[in-house]
């Protein structure tokens, strides 16, 4: 279900995240990210002419990763088509010293080293972060459709096992699609479902 209905307001600014994963002939993927800021409002900016006006992007940042079916990266791409400040895009090429890093376990700590303050852009940083779970979908996605094929029984335990509620190891979500990662008992099964059948009848 969506959100309640909120009170009466007024939008002040969006931002939109957009990413996307491709399959690339080559037998690499290309993650691509991008993200905009608008207002509602028109205010003074010195590096742009004077004026960012209501609807104009004040941040229009694109970045992409190329990787391979191992997670590491093999080639980085970063642009700023619209930057509050004329020196933002001079940053986009320091994102290059990704290639060769691996997506995985410690990204972030990885992007703070590299990143962190004068060193990067906030927010080709803070995209990096959706850009990384597109990934993950884009890659594993593929995979657990290829294992849909295969009996439950015959498919590997995934690799986002108990990264999440619903993908715990003695889940009833592993107990169906992937039997032999299951480590739970029947017993567990009905204590994870009862809470959620009281929920329903309360």
């Amino acid at each position: 279900m969506p959100l309640s209905a909120p009170a009466t307001r007024h939008l002040i600014h969006q931002r939109t995240v957009h990413c996307r994963g491709y399959r690339r002939d080559d037998g690499l993927w290309d993650i691509e990210g991008r993200m905009v800021d608008t207002k509602t409002y028109g205010f003074p900016n010195e590096d742009r002419g004077g004026r960012i006006e209501a609807g104009e992007a004040l941040h229009d940042m694109w970045i992409r990763l190329t990787v391979d079916e191992q997670f590491r990266i093999h080639d980085v791409e970063a642009c700023t088509d619209s930057s509050p400040f004329g020196l933002c895009p001079a940053i986009a090429e320091r994102y290059r010293q990704l290639i060769g890093v691996q997506v995985g376990p410690g990204w972030s700590m990885k992007l703070r080293e590299l990143f962190s303050g004068v060193r990067g852009c906030t927010h080709l940083t803070e995209l990096l972060g959706p850009v990384a779970t597109t990934l993950f979908q884009t890659l594993y996605g593929q995979r657990y459709d290829e294992d849909d094929a295969k009996p439950a029984a015959e498919r590997p335990a995934p690799p986002v096992l108990n990264t999440c509620h619903a993908l715990a190891a003695d889940s009833p979500v592993v107990q169906k699609r992937w039997p032999r990662a299951y480590i739970g008992s029947d017993h567990d099964k009905q204590d994870r479902q009862r809470p959620l059948l009281d929920d329903c009848l309360t």
